[in-house]
């Protein structure tokens, strides 16, 4: 079948399907399954595509008409400039996240140990790795699947992080904190817990309901769950002056700050993302 018109026959069976991104969709699984860029629509609209190209992008294409989001079925998500291998074991790096990782940035941390909890793709402690000076990395997930996929990312990216996989921290405090330094304690506690309420899952749209995985996204009945538990159970991990950096939900930052000062915080900021809400929330341990 010809290059353009087997992306139009790709593109008219997402928009039946509803797929709010079908033209851009269809073209970038073309382009993912052949092996060209966007200017090929052009100088090669009228080549053949071999077979089993064909067959593979109809089976791609009806995935996607499926509500199989797009960087499941590449292994492919951009986050901070830099290329990460996503599969169904870890939440799609955003955009949103970014903000986590740029205000950290901007705060400074060069030479910092760094402790994430709940990794996933590894895509915040690696972009910080990648970007920083002299830092030490430690990674959390309770998901096996979770810590396979970042230390693939790691490996692709040439980094040093340790992985850990364990309940929140329960495996590294039970320890001693010694899992990355012999102090015992970490400079940067960040995170991007699951804060969305239990009772919304079901409300998401398909992507996310049906194909991300629950438990990177469930925060528990009022969405702070995870909060509460990494600040009562990491407190003693964090160095005096340490800092946490936490993403938050649109309308969590009152409710986290409060958490954030009960349990000692001070200097308590709320940085919110290109849209203008809340999006992430530091905290210094006095």
């Amino acid at each position: 079948m010809e290059y353009r018109a087997l992306y139009q026959e790709g593109m008219e069976r997402l928009q039946q399907a509803g797929i709010a991104e079908a033209s851009l969709d269809a073209r970038l699984l073309l382009e993912y399954v052949c092996g060209t860029d966007r200017n090929d629509m052009l100088l090669r609209g009228m080549q053949e595509v071999a077979e089993e190209d064909t067959e593979y992008y109809r089976r791609l294409i009806s995935e996607r008409a499926d509500h199989m989001p797009l960087q499941y079925l590449t292994n492919q998500q951009e986050f901070m400039g830099l290329s990460f291998y996503v599969d169904e074991n870890v939440l799609i790096p955003r955009q949103d996240t970014e903000i986590l990782v740029e205000t950290i940035m901007k705060d400074g941390y060069d030479g910092k140990r760094i402790l994430e909890i709940g990794t996933g793709s590894g895509c915040i402690i690696l972009s910080l790795l990648k970007y920083g000076n002299g830092c030490q990395g430690t990674a959390t997930d309770i998901s096996e699947g979770a810590l396979e996929t970042a230390g693939k990312n790691a490996r692709q990216l040439g980094l040093d992080v340790e992985l850990i996989r364990t309940d929140l921290a329960a495996d590294i405090i039970a320890a001693g904190g010694i899992a990355t330094n012999s102090k015992g304690v970490y400079d940067i506690i960040v995170s991007n817990p699951p804060y969305i309420a239990s009772g919304v899952i079901s409300t998401l749209m398909p992507e996310v309901r049906d194909h991300e995985p629950v438990l990177a996204l469930d925060g528990g009945a009022d969405g702070l769950k995870y909060y509460r538990r990494i600040l009562q159970e990491t407190k003693e991990l964090l160095a005096p002056g340490g800092k946490y950096y936490f993403e938050i939900g649109y309308d969590q930052g009152d409710a986290v700050k409060a958490l954030l000062e009960d349990q000692g915080c001070g200097d308590v900021r709320i940085v919110k993302d290109y849209a203008g809400l809340d999006r992430v929330i530091s905290g210094v341990i006095k």
